[in-house]
């Protein structure tokens, strides 16, 4: 039995062809759809930025952009014991170039500023991410 182009085996191989293709595009767009956020909009990060999460929707995957004046203040990435003491944990990330970009993981994610007294003053923030 011949088999040329227009054969059941062919078409076949390019229907699987194109499932598998699709599937491979499918699985990337998931990847690229991850977002980028600017903390605390146009005001960047400050001592107004805790309330700045409220209202929205973060995902795993998704980029937080600190913005900042780094004299003045940083990031670091705390657990929530520092979170709520307003302390570093050994081993927290510090971030402190002014334009600090940091990938959120699934759940709960603390920052707090530790320059000057600021996360006392409330310049901390929960971004929890699905």
């Amino acid at each position: 039995m011949a088999r040329g182009r227009g054969s059941t085996a062919t078409r076949g191989a390019m229907v699987a062809a194109a499932f598998a293709v699709a599937c491979y595009c499918l699985g990337l767009a998931g990847v690229a759809s991850a977002a980028t956020y600017y903390v605390g909009d146009s005001s960047g990060w400050s001592l107004s930025s805790g309330s700045w999460p409220h209202g929205k929707q973060f995902h795993a995957g998704d980029t937080l952009v600190f913005r900042y004046m780094p004299w003045l203040h940083n990031v670091v990435a705390v657990d929530e014991e520092g979170y709520n003491g307003c302390s570093t944990p050994p081993g927290a990330r510090t971030y402190q170039s002014g334009n600090d970009s940091v990938r959120l993981a699934r759940g709960n994610n603390h920052f707090i500023c530790t320059h000057l007294g600021h996360c006392s003053l409330g310049m901390k923030m929960v971004v929890n991410a699905a």
